[in-house]
């Protein structure tokens, strides 16, 4: 079945422009949307990479429309396929998703509609596809195209490698006519060869959008005293708007949540330990809130397109690059301005380095990964535009400062220390790595409780008087994050010793430098930019508020989240706009011509109750 059959003369760029406009309410196609749906339409295989909130999604769905056949969407989890499916659903498309969650008759019935021809698009996980017979009756089904969303779940290279992805390679010589379509926000030059390899997309056309994200404003602490009451902080200074929390791990989710509504925030805890049904109420209670914070592992947030996160805050950081970005992306989808905050510690990398030391993988992969976690803190830690360094990081090498985040704006200042490194670093080398952090500045300070005579002989005690506990305890951060000091798990009880030794030699022979960052004094991040979109003026914003309540009434009957019917920069251009009619609510940005059958009539009701 095909929702364009109506258009079918037109030239096929022009059929996805017009269900571009007639099903999702939009106007023209953004970034490289255009050159990837015209590769899918030629029935020809490719790889995109665009950003998050970078329209991935219609890369696939349009072709899905047009083209004849039943559109296969590759989902890693649940919660993205519900979400997409409902949104799909909302604008007229026949959409379906068979997963664990999906019981026997209503699979039954899917598969009754797909014989008919009835579907647009399913969306399968990857090992459900797999099974024999899911790929047996796939087989007598004609397919428009096959889709492979966040396909950096292939890669070993990646940050989030799924062994299950490995086997989505057979679809080559499963549906050879059948065009495939790989999709993700994030994979650096590594991965994406690797998802070429691994998906046989070789000698296919590989489109990457810039990685920039203009409306976020980045920021980066250490971490200093209690975790979950710097985040209380950074919570309660921005009250009324959605956020999420990532922790680490399932215990800190429920932790912080609990801080956090002791503190009076809407706060809830989100992991893969929770009761199912728990996890989908939470969920939904996030989604269809106005003002919630979500506190959640990474089990929570791939593919959910809640569009007015305003902020996204690592308690723990993650592991790496790709997945700071995925996550951090989750912030500001609607294009308003939006924070990214990170707390982090040496003691946050070393758990890394750990976790992939215990980890049954080749060599090779654990260097690339150790490799990957190093360059997380060397960004968080640094002293160049973060925006910047990420997205050189993806290759792109002309990225200019973002004139916004901590570093760009100041609240980094930077002091050379390479002095006082060498003196900690002639330390570390004459305690032979047999102490910690602690003890090790006691010795630069010369106040080590029951001292011995050996130690006290050495040139190093007490050579460290310039600088205070505190600043001492800084700078062993910064020799840890850059590999000049490294530490010995030792069961708990971690030891400094000396570290890449090469590195450490460039210190002592002025050939390296070592720059200490410091946050200025009571920096607090914020927002600095003002919303692209003009802000309401006192006389729309009455409406904007009853077009919202409208929403909220119709999202909690339909069991969907509010912003799948509208989202806020359709309601607000709707009470700009203030329309009279059917045709001229058809002019609003995201209003398709099913949502426009749906919700004209109520929403013009809405509008003509603020008529004078």
């Amino acid at each position: 079945m095909s929702l364009a059959l109506a258009e079918a003369e037109l030239p096929p760029l022009d059929q996805a422009r017009e269900i571009l406009r007639r099903t999702f309410g939009h106007q023209d196609f953004r970034g490289l949307q255009a050159p990837v749906i015209a590769e899918a339409l030629a029935g020809r295989s490719a790889m995109a990479v665009l950003p998050t909130g970078g329209g991935k999604s219609l890369c696939y769905q349009i072709p899905s429309l047009i083209r004849p056949g039943l559109g296969l969407v590759v989902s890693p989890l649940i919660a993205l396929m519900t979400d997409q499916v409902a949104a799909l659903q909302q604008s007229g498309v026949a959409a379906a998703r068979l997963d664990s969650n999906i019981d026997l008759n209503e699979r039954a019935e899917t598969w009754r509609r797909i014989e008919r021809g009835e579907l647009d698009l399913l969306y399968v996980s990857p090992e459900g596809l797999m099974q024999p017979a899911m790929l047996d009756r796939l087989a007598r089904t004609p397919l428009a195209l096959i889709a492979i969303d966040e396909a950096h779940c292939v890669s070993q290279w990646g940050h989030d490698f799924r062994p299950e992805y490995r086997m989505l390679g057979r679809l080559a010589e499963l549906f050879p006519e059948v065009p495939r379509l790989a999709v993700t926000a994030t994979a650096d030059a590594r991965t994406r060869e690797d998802i070429r390899g691994e998906l046989r997309l070789q000698g296919c056309a590989e489109f990457v959008a810039s990685f920039a994200r203009p409306e976020l404003i980045l920021s980066a602490e250490r971490k200093k005293g209690s975790k979950e009451k710097r985040v209380v902080e950074l919570v309660t200074a921005r009250p009324d708007r959605s956020g999420v929390v990532y922790a680490g791990s399932r215990d800190g989710t429920e932790k912080l949540a609990e801080a956090l509504r002791q503190a009076g925030v809407p706060a809830l805890a989100y992991h893969a330990g929770l009761d199912r049904r728990l996890r989908e109420q939470r969920l939904e209670e996030f989604l269809e809130a106005d003002a919630a914070v979500m506190v959640a592992t990474i089990a929570f947030g791939m593919g959910v397109d809640k569009p007015d996160v305003r902020f996204v805050i690592h308690a723990d950081p993650p592991a790496a690059i790709e997945a700071y970005w995925q996550e951090i992306g989750r912030a500001g989808r609607d294009g308003d301005p939006a924070e990214g905050i990170t707390l982090y510690g040496s003691a946050d990398l070393a758990w890394a380095l750990r976790r992939i030391a215990e980890r049954e993988v080749d060599d090779a992969v654990k260097q690339v990964q150790t490799r990957k976690v190093r360059q997380l803190y060397a960004m968080l830690d640094g002293t160049v535009c973060r925006a910047a360094s990420v997205r050189r990081y993806f290759g792109e090498e002309s990225a200019e400062p973002c004139g916004q985040c901590d570093i760009c704006t100041g609240e980094i200042d930077t002091v050379d220390m390479t002095e006082p490194a060498q003196k900690a670093l002639s330390a570390a080398h004459r305690l032979a790595g047999r102490f910690g952090r602690g003890r090790l500045i006691d010795h630069l300070l010369g106040r080590t409780k029951d001292v011995t005579g050996h130690e006290a002989s050495l040139s190093t005690y007490g050579i460290g008087q310039e600088l205070s506990a505190v600043q001492w305890r800084d700078l062993t951060e910064q020799l840890l994050f850059e590999g000049l000091l490294k530490e010995d798990p030792n069961d708990g009880r971690p030891l400094v010793g000396v570290g890449d030794a090469e590195a450490v030699r460039a210190v002592f022979r002025g050939e390296r430098r070592v720059a200490m960052r410091r946050p200025a004094e009571a920096a607090e991040p914020r927002a600095r930019r003002r919303s692209k979109a003009p802000p309401l003026s006192p006389s729309d914003a009455p409406l904007f508020q009853a077009l919202k309540a409208w929403r909220a009434g119709e999202a909690k009957a339909q069991h969907v989240p509010p912003y799948v019917i509208f989202h806020d920069a359709t309601l607000a251009a709707i009470a700009t706009a203030r329309p009279g009619s059917r045709a001229a609510l058809a002019q609003i940005n995201g209003v398709g011509e099913a949502k426009l059958a749906h919700y004209g009539e109520a929403v013009l009701e809405v509008v003509a109750g603020f008529e004078g």
